[in-house]
């Protein structure tokens, strides 16, 4: 979809480091083999300086992309992944299993600031991103869980038809056609999604279902095996100019990545940058074929549905349904807390969520359910930047769309810091800078009744069948970013 102004609560990470599963245990970790799980070096004294080209703070998906594309394109390269927990701890190993084309920003937004052709050019790009996603794993050798099955944006109910199909509208205005972006007739949309109230759906061949977790720890392994050092368990207090600060010692680079993301607010200067906003998931035991033949998801699409408050799903590549969405409250002065990682009434909006879709799951055990902050900037539009003069450079802001962008921002990183003249590097979401977000409590009381304002529009809109007027004010006014 192209138009990002529903609530997105949608990508989540775990706490610290559980093989387990059931309550708290996201399902990515509990099922992530111990053969397939990096374990980085751990060092208590960097000594006095650690001299690297290149240093990313980071051990998610945009810090390993970057190290990723920089290792393959120059093998001489002396690179340094600092992560404060375990490689995929944040959003890049918790996400809802989506590696889809989609931006947080609005293509109408884009052509806005830098040109109708900018815009079409930049989706373009992200197509062919969640093919690299794909291409990448296969080079690799890393078993990611992949199924190339698109999205299904179901509409569910008349009050959801319109916004559905307006959003495959805007597609329409930038040149995209069928081929990109289609309808499905409610029986068609059945099919591939039997959920209840179904009256038509959108559909796009543009997502992966994927285990990021395995996608997050085969990458290390990878970068690692080609000489790039990843440190857990050390946490960066300070990013200057050519210059680390961490609490084992000091690192120089040429170049300094900031790839922190939900994290992104607990770094000194960075307060009011990104707002972490909290998302929990679900998910059920494995299903019997009996169950899957009623549900549908054949090819394992991902699907989701026209509501405010964002849902979204997938089948896993071991037959669970995993389930997101129905967020919870954003936390005063961006506080970030593993006590916020699961809340019982979320974990009952969910299943009941869940269960209202697909009726069939009515005694379905839930087994997981886990929770984490994603990065939302104030404008709700994500970035690539790099300053040559200082070698300071920085990505993220993906609002929950981030487990492709991260590769197309891990990418552009390595050209910017390269110096190569890739087009990549023109494209207009580089050198964006969001404005910050306003002082407490202004902050979290905006974000706060925009949440419950969408959830009591949805609830409207279940009664009456209607469109909700009040929160297209409410999105206009305090959401449109």
């Amino acid at each position: 979809m192209t138009n990002r102004s529903r609530i997105v609560l949608g990508v989540t990470h775990d706490t610290v480091h559980q093989a387990g599963g059931g309550e708290g245990a996201s399902l990515w970790n509990a099922t992530l083999q111990e053969t397939e799980r990096f374990h980085g070096s751990r060092d208590p004294h960097l000594g006095n300086d650690l001299d690297v080209d290149v240093a990313i703070v980071g051990a998610g998906f945009t810090g390993l992309w970057t190290a990723h594309y920089l290792a393959e394109q120059n093998p001489d390269l002396t690179i340094a992944v600092i992560e404060q927990q375990t490689v995929g701890f944040g959003a890049s190993g918790r996400n809802g299993g989506w590696c889809s084309a989609l931006l947080p920003m609005s293509l109408a937004k884009i052509a806005s600031r830098h040109g109708r052709d900018a815009a079409i050019e930049l989706q373009r790009t992200m197509h062919g991103t969640v093919s690299e996603v794909s291409a990448v794993c296969r080079h690799l050798g890393i078993d990611a869980g992949i199924a190339h099955g698109g999205t299904v944006m179901l509409a569910r109910g008349s009050h959801q038809v319109g916004r559905v199909r307006a959003e495959l509208d805007e597609y329409r205005h930038f040149g995209f056609s069928d081929e990109d972006y289609r309808w499905l007739q409610a029986a068609e949309a059945a099919e591939q999604c039997n959920a209840t109230h179904v009256m038509g759906a959108s559909f796009t061949p543009h997502c992966l279902a994927i285990h990021p977790a395995r996608l997050a720890h085969g990458l290390a392994r990878s970068v690692a095996d080609r000489g790039v050092r990843i440190i857990e368990h050390t946490r960066v207090t300070d990013i200057a100019p050519r210059r680390l600060v961490t609490d084992s010692g000091s690192i120089r680079a040429s170049a300094i990545v900031r790839a922190t993301e939900g994290y992104t607010s607990a770094l000194p200067g960075h307060r009011r940058d990104i707002v972490p906003l909290y998302s929990l998931m679900i998910a059920t035991e494995p299903l019997s074929e009996s169950v899957w033949s009623e549900i549908g998801l054949h090819s394992r699409p991902t699907f989701d549905d026209g509501r405010h408050l964002l849902v979204y799903g997938q089948r896993t590549a071991d037959g669970r349904l995993a389930f997101g969405g129905r967020g919870a409250p954003y936390h005063f002065g961006s506080k970030i807390d593993p006590r916020y990682d699961t809340d019982a009434r979320v974990r009952g909006h969910l299943t009941s969520a869940l269960r209202n879709m697909f009726p069939m799951l009515a005694t379905t055990s839930i087994t997981h359910h886990w929770g984490g902050p994603l990065g939302v900037p104030r404008d709700w539009s994500c970035s690539v930047n790099f300053d040559r003069e200082t070698g300071l450079g920085a990505a993220g802001g993906y609002v929950g769309d981030g487990v492709a962008t991260s590769n197309l921002a891990g990418r552009t990183l390595a050209a910017l810091i390269a110096g190569t003249d890739d087009p990549l590097i023109r494209l207009p979401w580089v050198s964006h800078h969001s404005p910050n977000w306003e002082p407490e409590p202004l902050r979290w009381l905006g974000i706060n009744a925009g949440r419950r304002t969408a959830a009591l529009a949805d609830r409207t809109e279940r009664r009456t069948g209607r469109p909700s007027k009040l929160w297209a004010t409410v999105n206009n006014t305090m959401l449109r970013r």
